[in-house]
């Protein structure tokens, strides 16, 4: 087969000629790829490609390896791993075992050192181990991966009774026999899938890795080769444990792995794995995907990879049970105990009573799935049964659906105490979910290329009925014991389920997903009898699963206006639990890693507020002046008991706005207000920072005299310091001081409790502000590598708050490091103040929220203001923007 690419014989007979071995063998190498690179593109199966790679590697090792080693040298060169079962990815390692045999290594260590010298310096990339056959048995006995990369191992060249011997050593029935072989690998599987949150659907997946990755595939090859001593899969099948159609499909996955896994390497020119966001649009591209109206190309390619993982790893699932009843359990198996007249459990695996039970009774489809949940003693469901199950889906149609039996079973499913999530996972896995509900295939692994959803709609919304369950789980009480209490109260919770199922199920078809789930539900909901008020309430939480959000996060909640409006949207107390806890759980499963407290704090915040508005009654809301009346109030209260008088404290708040009063709490003023009082002029400027005990974050408070860049000297401070900058209140004092608050957290969303880094951080803030001239401030710390690969264009929109006198600028481009100091020095150039600003990134995308006035506190009313504004805006970020 090499000949196919080189010439063998006048290849070998060169080799054995040449005084520059390197050149030649270089240019074999070189050419080598660049064949490989050609048949691939021409379409040439990938599954002879990593056979042909492997193949001239073997030519060209056996040709080093001749010139190198003495002929009678009683030491062998093994290929062990991948390289072993002759498997070769363009820029896969070469791994080796150079196996001594008996009597004097001393000899041969110059000679291998120069063999192993020469495999590098041609260009291979070379793992490799020196045993005797002794230490390689020892070191097989006590590592499993050893273990595993000896059993797949060939004979490149050297003694033939040396490679036996090796494999005769390290065969099951000397070390780890199949059970404890068995075991460790599965457990070995399990802890892999572990680090990968046990989800194929990351949105930078490794193809190697990951659940439903090559590892997977390799797994299967590993038992089957051995428990049966067999070197190929499609054995599996002549041992009735794959069907035809079932090893196809097997077959099918790894060729698409290995052809993704190849475009990697030849893509990225190294041993790469990894489906980063920095190559899917490529290979997108180069697969055949391009963008129309059902999606972007890259999301289309994502979705046939994930679809495809999915299927390998429910294989994988099915194969690993049955290996367990053959190897483990060997296939004695517990007299059946029966659960009703279509199940029984065998030895704790749910098994249907005989194989025609879906054929009769298709309704069993659906109960197993109750079953599971009503029996938590079941370890799963049997193998066969499995197969069977999803043999039989063609049954779920349109006459299944409209069973009222069946409806009725699929909301028991829902109102279980448990296992609801386990279970409804379970029948994504298997493919019955998508079946019942048909609007649900549309997102099983549909991806969203973007950086702010971390896994496929399918799985986000799997977590996210997850999240909704541990609030009803006593166990998770203390996690969010707010939620647990709401959770406690709702009326019924399979409405919140339904909802979640349904918030993002139009994701993908075009249009508002909100609006077109939203009639999706309503229709779901009527068809399975919920009555009309349930229907409504599930359909109106998922059109407006985004609006607690969407006002927590973007809108000034500090204003009585703003709060009067979200609570009209919801209009009652119950909507307001429901909605709550769905946000909090929605946002949670969109990427664990960006939830924080801060983000808890804002939405508590925003649900307290609301539901003090519902009870008290929307025509009997606080207005501003009340609002102001009780914080000033409550902040005296404390000041008073700091032994600061009344008659200070009123004095010191005439000198600041109404609109102060109303952004922080009374808990807030006192304290603020007591650090400006309590300061002598040689604090200043005045840097403190603490942990805020109602907010979620670390508060940053300056006082200092008033200067026109000072929001965007201490952003670009507090960014080149690697805080993450949640959200700033700006205070010009009548007397030529400024107040600023930001709230800030660690890059990771951590709080800062470490008295080194608080201390850090004033430091660094009072020696920069102490400067009566400052430059402006670059921030130099690079843009992350995925963000790179997403733009969105710079948008600047304006609304007047003619209610608060201010204008509100909306800002939405691409997140990158300094953004805000930016901003802060396009208002400067032109001439306004900023009063607060609401940070929101959205993965790659901040959406930020500036409140401005010009400089006498008027909200902008000019169009030239905004002409220029914008234009500053647009400059300074396209001068500051990554080339």
């Amino acid at each position: 087969m090499p000949d196919r690419i080189l010439d063998t014989a006048a290849f070998l007979r060169e080799a054995a000629e040449t005084d520059n071995p390197l050149a030649l063998f270089r240019d074999a190498i070189g050419r080598g790829k660049e064949h490989l690179k050609t048949l691939f593109e021409a379409g040439e199966p990938v599954s002879n490609l990593v056979q042909l790679r492997a193949e001239i590697i073997d030519l060209l090792l056996r040709a080093v390896w001749e010139r190198q080693v003495p002929l009678d040298a009683d030491v062998a060169l093994i290929a062990v791993g991948g390289y072993g079962r002759g498997e070769l990815h363009p820029n896969s390692d070469i791994d080796l075992l150079i196996l001594l045999g008996e009597g004097d290594h001393d000899q041969l260590s110059e000679c291998l050192g120069s063999l192993l010298t020469f495999f590098w310096d041609i260009g291979l990339e070379i793992g490799h181990s020196v045993r005797t056959l002794q230490e390689s048995i020892e070191e097989a006995e006590r590592d499993i991966t050893v273990a595993t990369n000896l059993m797949e191992s060939r004979l490149l060249s050297g003694p033939l009774r040396l490679f036996n011997a090796l494999r005769d050593s390290t065969g099951p029935d000397k070390i780890w026999p199949i059970e404890r072989f068995f075991q460790a690998k599965w457990e070995e599987q399990k802890q892999r899938h572990l680090k990968f949150d046990g989800t194929v659907s990351n949105l930078e997946p490794n193809i190697k890795e990951s659940p439903g990755g090559l590892r997977d595939i390799q797994m299967i090859g590993w038992v089957v080769k051995r428990h049966f001593r067999a070197d190929t899969l499609d054995e599996l099948v002549s041992h009735g444990f794959l069907t035809k159609t079932e090893f196809e499909d097997l077959m099918e996955g790894q060729e698409l792995l290995w052809r993704i896994r190849f475009a990697l390497h030849l893509l990225t020119g190294r041993h790469e794995d990894r489906i980063l966001f920095d190559y899917q649009r490529t290979l997108a591209e180069q697969f055949g995907y391009s963008d129309d109206e059902s999606g972007l190309g890259v999301e289309q390619f994502m979705q046939h990879y994930y679809q495809i993982a999915i299927r390998l790893n429910r294989m994988n699932e099915m194969l690993l049970q049955l290996f367990q009843e053959y190897i483990l359990l060997k296939c004695h198996l517990d007299e059946p105990k029966p659960i009703n007249p279509r199940f029984h459990s065998r030895s704790g695996f749910l098994e249907i009573t005989s194989e025609d039970i879906f054929e009769r009774y298709p309704l069993a489809l659906l109960e197993m799935f109750l079953i599971m949940e009503q029996h938590p003693e079941l370890y799963g469901v049997r193998a066969s049964t499995i197969r069977l199950a999803r043999s039989h889906r063609h049954l779920i149609d349109d006459k299944f659906r409209a069973d009222p039996a069946t409806r009725h079973l699929f909301m028991e499913i829902l109102r279980q105490p448990r296992g609801i999530a386990h279970e409804l996972r379970r029948m994504n896995r298997y493919g019955i979910l998508a079946r019942y509900i048909p609007e649900f295939s549309n997102i099983v692994g549909r991806m969203q290329y973007d950086l702010f959803h971390a896994y496929t709609v399918d799985e986000h919304t799997l977590f996210l009925i997850r999240n909704l369950r541990r609030f009803a789980v006593p166990d998770h009480r203390a996690e969010f014991p707010l939620c647990s209490d709401i959770m406690e109260r709702l009326p019924k919770h399979e409405l919140i389920y339904l909802a979640a199922l349904f918030h993002d199920i139009a994701k993908g078809r075009g249009g508002d997903h909100s609006t077109l789930g939203a009639e999706d539900a309503l229709k779901f909901c009527r068809h399975h009898d919920l009555s009309e008020h349930e229907s409504l309430l599930v359909s109106w939480l998922v059109e407006k699963h985004l609006l607690m959000s969407i006002t927590a996060q973007r809108k000034d909640t500090s204003d009585p206006d703003v709060i009067r409006a979200f609570a009209e949207e919801v209009k009652n107390p119950v909507r307001l639990d429901y909605l709550y806890l769905l946000t909090v759980a929605d946002i949670r499963s969109t990427d664990p890693k960006k939830w924080n407290s801060w983000k808890n704090s804002l939405l508590r915040d925003l649900y307290m507020t609301t539901k003090q508005a519902l009870l008290r009654g929307l025509e009997n809301l606080k207005d501003r002046d009340e609002v102001i009346q009780n914080k000033q109030a409550g902040a005296r209260h404390l000041l008073k008991a700091d032994g600061i008088s009344p008659e200070d404290s009123n004095a010191f708040w005439l000198t600041l706005s109404l609109e102060y009063f109303l952004h922080h709490t009374w808990e807030e003023i006192a304290w603020q207000s007591k650090m400006v009082l309590t300061a002598k002029k040689e604090d200043l400027p005045l840097v403190l920072l603490r942990k805020s005990s109602t907010r979620g974050g670390n508060e940053v408070f300056i006082y200092t005299t008033d200067r026109d860049n000072l929001f965007a000297l201490t952003t670009s401070l507090l960014d080149q310091l690697g805080l993450n900058i949640l959200g700033a209140r700006i205070e010009s004092t009548h007397t030529g001081y400024s107040l600023s608050s930001y709230m800030v957290l660690e890059n990771d969303g951590s709080a800062i409790d470490n008295p080194g880094r608080r201390e850090e951080i004033c430091a660094t803030l009072k020696e920069a502000l102490s400067k009566d001239e400052i430059d402006d401030i670059t921030v130099t710390r690079r843009v992350p590598r995925q963000m790179k690969h997403f733009t969105t264009p710079t948008r600047i929109d304006f609304v007047l708050d003619g209610g608060n006198q201010r204008t509100i600028m909306k800002l939405v481009t691409d997140d990158r490091p300094g953004l805000l100091s930016q901003v802060g020095y396009a208002f400067t150039a032109c001439g306004l103040r900023l009063i607060n600003a609401k940070i929101a990134t959205i993965g790659a995308v901040a959406e930020d929220t500036f409140f401005i006035t010009d400089r006498e506190d008027r909200p902008l009313d000019d169009r030239s203001q905004f002409k220029c504004i914008e234009k500053a805006i647009r400059e300074r970020l396209d001068a500051n923007s990554e080339v």
